[in-house]
């Protein structure tokens, strides 16, 4: 039986004594597409945290690749990874965030070489010849050496990309990508998502742009209070929802 590249059993996170998820019980096979949709502080971004191990989950269990998220497993017990441990296990997990989260210091070409020379030892003529080819795949080859400040939200977004894809990741995450960009801007970082998954990357996407959700994902998760209430094909989250829940949401946004 294949191993899904993310799966999810009773997964739980509390902050103090708060539920943020809930028994979340969810997977993602290899080369699929997957948004996380719903309402602000329905537990979608601290999931996406769980998974890449940036949140320690509560309860429950969570495996990427077939690997315990922050444990190792040694018999029938599970021990904590360490700090070492787990940055290693990170590189090969993808994530772009909200706000871009570049180094200022560092024009386009040395933020995406960061990752690669200094958490993989990559050499560093080989690591610049790859973020070349990344720039140039997100449309930014003549960018390489602007500083953050030098270019638009958009392009920012789309350097960030890159430096994510430096590390040859498995399995890419996308928290709410485009939320922070100006509207004209938005449709260059979803084209670079959109080859991604064309090219058969596994993404898992938070976002509230629900043109992209149903055109490209090929399944959508509805979260609300830290659970997942539906989740299925685009055309029947979207057009035939089955929970009050979401058919409220659905008929406020659409």
């Amino acid at each position: 039986m294949s191993v899904h590249m993310v799966e999810a059993r009773g997964v739980e996170k509390r902050i103090r004594q708060l539920d943020i998820l809930k028994g979340i019980d969810f997977h993602v096979d290899r080369g699929e597409v997957v948004s996380l949709i719903g309402p602000s502080g329905s537990g979608k971004s601290t999931f996406l945290r769980c998974i890449n191990h940036l949140t320690k989950i509560s309860a429950g269990y969570l495996a990427v690749d077939g690997e315990a998220v922050g444990y190792r497993r040694e018999g029938n017990k599970l021990y904590e990874l360490s700090d070492a441990e787990i940055a290693i296990n990170r590189a090969s997990i993808g994530m772009v965030f909200q706000r871009f989260n570049l180094f200022g210091h560092m024009t386009a070409l040395q933020n995406i070489i960061e990752g690669p020379v200094q958490v993989k030892r990559e050499p560093a003529a080989q690591a610049r010849e790859r973020a070349r080819q990344l720039l140039d795949r997100v449309g930014l080859a003549e960018k390489e050496g602007a500083y953050p400040s030098e270019l638009s939200g958009g392009q920012q977004q789309r350097v960030a990309i890159a430096r994510a894809l430096a590390m040859q990741p498995k399995l890419m995450l996308f928290d709410e990508p485009t939320s922070a960009l100006d509207p004209e801007l938005v449709g260059e970082v979803l084209d670079v998502m959109k080859g991604l998954a064309a090219d058969g990357m596994t993404m898992i996407v938070v976002t509230h742009e629900m043109g992209f959700a149903r055109e490209i994902c090929d399944r959508v998760a509805f979260m609300d209070d830290g659970r997942m209430v539906e989740v299925g094909p685009p055309a029947e989250v979207f057009g035939n929802p089955q929970s009050e829940r979401a058919r409220a949401f659905f008929a406020r946004i659409l």
